[in-house]
């Protein structure tokens, strides 16, 4: 079968020769995900292949690279060739794919035999003792271990391991967006909005370089990124939207509540948006029109518009005085906040959203910066009924209540 692959340039000198460890990390966009992911699809058709597709935590298979392969079978034309199941992904050579989490399944890892190659995704939350487990574990002759990961901080065992101190036989790379000729428009306007509004955090995000974890972000220590299902028992879902102005990003959240514990579900995330599109940019989140959403209150024409255009169920929130603090401290006051991998900016955002820093004394001032602020504003408003009364609120009753203080619903 002739078959033309297309992944950056850059990324050939990496798969050149023989090595050990061959590592690519970055910044978003700079493709090389679903590049290694095109690269192990084709050496599993020269060759029969046993290919391990490892992670620090895999609870299903969708928490897995197994999706992201799929992609890339259809989108190469190789359909006729691999057979995808539903937790493996087999060749007609018999080249095999197996997916597993390293910390959440060692004896599994421990057990593996004749690997060829062990492609490690999302790396930088690999521990120093999941490395321990895995390494010793691809031991088949000439067998390799690939990498890919965004970076976050210089502390993390990944980054230390493989790019501060580096094994003698590794070949490691780092590649960004700008080496992606295929870097998509929709990316290109999330890069130039975040290089305008802060740079160092853009540097972090599309650059590929670590930040250091201050006091001052505000949700420090709250939330991590985990896979989940709503369980019928959750309190929601319960929606809300922050608009854009100019060319600053349009959100809509879909948020869950069980117990102590927040989750954020789907989100919906553009920049410059106009209000004509907004509809069809909302209908991405499952259930949008069907649910109460609380809209920042700032834009009563916008709210108006989603109103006539299919979203009859948008209010306004109520703001006012102390808000933004209430809203902040009922954020705080969870025991976690689990937010879905889709979830992309709202992850982004929980990483940057700080407090003002002294420049000179460097103490955490009580005064939040107004960047990277937008899914959780959103946010703010879809809770803003439990974190003024302390519990759920009816949509009826929220509408009474939301009347009385003088704003239109």
């Amino acid at each position: 079968m002739d078959l033309r692959l297309e992944v950056p340039r850059k990324l050939l000198g990496l798969l050149a020769g023989p090595g050990r460890y061959r590592v690519a990390y970055g910044g978003r966009g700079s493709a090389k995900s679903w590049s290694f992911a095109r690269i192990l699809l084709a050496d599993a058709m020269g060759r029969r292949m046993r290919i391990l597709c490892a992670r620090e935590l895999q609870l299903s298979i969708q928490e897995s690279v197994h999706k992201l392969l799929c992609e890339q079978i259809q989108t190469m034309g190789l359909d006729g060739f691999f057979d995808a199941q539903k937790t493996t992904i087999k060749g007609r050579n018999g080249s095999e794919f197996i997916f597993s989490g390293i910390k959440s399944d060692p004896n599994k890892i421990k057990s593996m035999e004749g690997v060829d190659v062990c492609w490690v995704e999302e790396a930088a939350k690999v521990s120093a003792e999941s490395w321990e487990t895995l390494i010793p574990t691809i031991r088949k002759p000439g067998s390799e271990i690939w990498v890919t990961f965004n970076p976050e901080s210089e502390d993390d065992p990944t980054f230390r391991r493989f790019i501060v101190n580096p094994p003698p036989d590794a070949k490691v790379l780092k590649i960004n967006w700008e080496d992606n000729p295929w870097f998509p428009n929709e990316l290109r306007a999330e890069k130039d909005y975040l290089y305008r509004v802060d740079p160092e955090a853009a540097a972090h995000v599309w650059g590929g370089e670590t930040r250091r974890i201050t006091n001052s972000q505000v949700l420090r220590g709250r939330f991590r990124i985990e896979f989940f299902e709503p369980g019928e028992d959750w309190d929601g879902p319960y929606f809300g939207s922050d608009w854009g102005f100019a060319v600053d990003p349009t959100t809509l959240v879909k948020i869950w509540a069980k117990g102590r514990s927040l989750y954020v579900e789907h989100e919906a995330y553009g920049i410059g948006v106009e209000i004509d599109q907004t509809p069809a940019l909302f209908d991405t989140v499952p259930g949008a029109r069907e649910h109460a959403c609380r809209a920042d209150s700032a834009r009563p024409e916008t709210i108006s518009y989603m109103r006539r255009n299919g979203y009859p169920h948008m209010v306004a929130a109520a703001k006012g005085a102390g808000s933004v603090e209430d809203g902040v401290e009922h954020l705080r006051s969870y025991e976690e906040i689990i937010i879905h991998p889709r979830c992309t900016h709202t992850a982004q955002e929980a990483r940057l959203w700080s407090y003002r820093t002294d420049r000179l004394s460097g103490d955490v001032l009580p005064v939040l910066l107004d960047k990277h602020n937008h899914c959780w504003d959103a946010i703010r408003y879809a809770l803003e009924p439990i974190s003024r009364t302390g519990g759920a609120m009816g949509y009826l009753e929220y509408i009474q209540r939301l009347n009385a203080t003088g704003v239109q619903a």
